[in-house]
């Protein structure tokens, strides 16, 4: 029989919080991490809202415990906080992580650090200390800065499918325990703001002026938003061997792409409702034993829609409370689906269902609306989170309450 897979620790950054207990604060304060740019150099700075953690990179460094940051960026640095967090909550030794897996995703890599010197690059003239930034540019570089950082030698690899990038990366590394390839894997993403990332939403029209309305009627595109988070994935046998305390457990996951459009979902939400189906499927349970869903929930227009409409293929008259935190972070792109992963189980543990911010009108092609308001000391044994991305890239898993 496979595996089970257990969740032992979780770590975050994000424009809401430092930590998974200031992200846990925020959502319970309702404290939306939405405004203007500090960090970011763009002709958009005073216009497009973003959702930006609120320290400069230097202070990262510093609370990453790097003092040679040449080469370590912005991404990077976000990384190395979230799982440093992650580890000590897991309680994991440097001789732990010799063998344990690496699963990392980003989107864009170093794009924030190189795009700053792309001039001085592409000048065969110039020389100087910009150079050690070129090789960043690569997805897989910040996943190997932060395994050789933490002394990681497991299976190490990137995963970059746009923002189901780190949903993907956790239902990987369970895959690999389940065959038996790992017994424990660190899997997340990390995601540093870009003036390549704003402007290419923003010519796609997607991005939205003011806070994002998510399931709302009157909804006109996303916010981009900047972080990291990883969950320590470990396997039945591992963590009950090491009495390691755990938190909840992986139990269902699914993926699909419907090869509807480059970069628009299925109307009728044919990926969304597969990808849900399935992971409810593999943890051998139904859709009513399902008590809230983290929507992907961006507040595009045809995000919305499609997924709207596959929760009601879903669920039917019986949809369970569903709501999108992205009017708290932002669009986290690659690191949303670890970030919501951690929300979800955030909410099992507190018997608590985030607020969907900004709504006010339901949207006219649905009969559900988001929950709106923050209820807590309700049962919630079992979250359903959703990501979903350009090219029909469809994630959705479950996470449960751990039994014993």
């Amino acid at each position: 029989m496979a595996e089970r897979v257990y969740i032992t620790g979780m770590g975050m950054i994000t424009a809401i919080g430092d930590n998974v207990a200031g992200n846990l604060q925020s959502l319970q304060q309702q404290r939306s991490g939405l405004t203007q740019t500090q960090y970011l150099n763009t002709i958009y700075k005073e216009v497009l809202p973003v959702a930006e953690v609120g320290h400069p990179s230097s202070s990262l460094a510093t609370m990453a415990g790097i003092q040679d940051t040449a080469g370590y960026t912005r991404t990077s640095l976000l990384g190395i906080i979230a799982m440093q967090e992650a580890i000590t909550q897991a309680g994991l030794t440097s001789d732990d992580l010799a063998n344990t897996g690496l699963v990392n995703a980003t989107t864009v890599g170093g794009m924030c650090d190189t795009e700053q010197v792309y001039f001085d690059i592409i000048d065969p003239e110039k020389n100087g200390d910009f150079i050690k930034y070129i090789d960043t540019l690569d997805c897989a570089d910040c996943t190997l800065r932060l395994a050789q950082h933490y002394g990681i030698n497991g299976h190490i690899t990137t995963i970059s499918t746009a923002c189901s990038s780190s949903a993907n990366a956790l239902l990987f590394g369970a895959r690999l325990i389940k065959q038996g390839l790992a017994n424990r894997v660190i899997c997340g993403g990390t995601e540093a703001l870009t003036r390549f990332t704003l402007n290419g939403f923003n010519s796609l029209k997607n991005i939205d002026k003011q806070p994002c309305r998510p399931f709302d009627n009157s909804r006109n595109g996303l916010n981009l938003g900047e972080g990291a988070a990883f969950l320590i994935l470990e396997s039945d046998t591992l963590a009950k061997s090491r009495n390691a305390n755990i938190i909840a457990e992986l139990a269902g996951y699914c993926n699909t792409n419907e090869a509807f459009h480059p970069t628009a979902p299925s109307p009728n939400g044919d990926g969304a409702y597969q990808a849900m189906k399935g992971a409810i499927e593999m943890a051998g349970k139904t859709p009513a034993d399902i008590q809230y869903v983290n929507v992907h929930g961006t507040a595009t227009l045809s995000n919305d829609l499609s997924e709207g409409n596959a929760l009601q293929r879903l669920f039917g008259t019986t949809v369970p409370p569903f709501s999108s935190t992205k009017p708290f972070t932002g669009h986290t792109l690659a690191a949303a689906g670890a970030i919501e992963a951690i929300y979800a189980v955030l909410a099992i543990h507190q018997h608590s269902i985030w607020p969907n911010l900004h709504f006010t009108a339901q949207m006219d092609e649905l009969s559900i609306s988001p929950q709106t308001k923050l209820l807590e000391q309700i049962t919630v044994n079992n979250v359903i989170s959703n990501s979903f991305g350009f090219g029909g890239n469809n994630a959705s898993l479950l996470l449960s309450k751990y039994e014993g």
